[in-house]
């Protein structure tokens, strides 16, 4: 499986525009710029995108390894904060609010920490991945 996405960026650092879009369309020339990745200006940026396909994906991969484990999530709520500093994305902070009936803290917390490590973004990730996971 292949999936792309194609950016086109105008000017300057500082002072271009540019859009994103993606295979699916689900970004169709979706702006971002100097002020939407480094300020609060309309637009995405590229750590706001790393950050849900994160998310994404570590709850994607948790579901099947809690329905593996023999469980079925009734929610698995994640938030992903990426850090860019000096240059380079640092770190992924995954939290995760889940309700899964049946299952054990300690058994939870396995998996949780299984799909952090081996979910496909974490695994492209050179950063600090961390996680604080919590049953409701």
């Amino acid at each position: 499986m292949k999936r792309t996405a194609t950016a086109v960026w105008n000017g300057t650092g500082k002072d271009g525009k540019g859009n994103l879009t993606t295979q699916s369309t689900t970004l169709n020339k979706t702006q971002y710029s100097y002020n939407s990745r480094f300020e609060e200006g309309p637009g995405t940026n590229p750590e706001e995108l790393i950050a849900a396909a994160h998310a994404g994906c570590f709850a994607m991969k948790l579901s099947f390894v809690l329905q593996q484990a023999g469980f079925t999530a009734e929610s698995l709520e994640v938030t992903s904060t990426v850090e860019l500093a000096d240059g380079a994305i640092t770190s992924s902070a995954l939290v995760l609010k889940a309700k899964v009936p049946g299952v054990d803290k300690a058994k939870f917390a396995g998996y949780a920490d299984d799909a952090k490590a081996n979910c496909p973004v974490s695994k492209l990730l050179n950063a600090k991945i961390t996680l604080d996971a919590q049953l409701v």
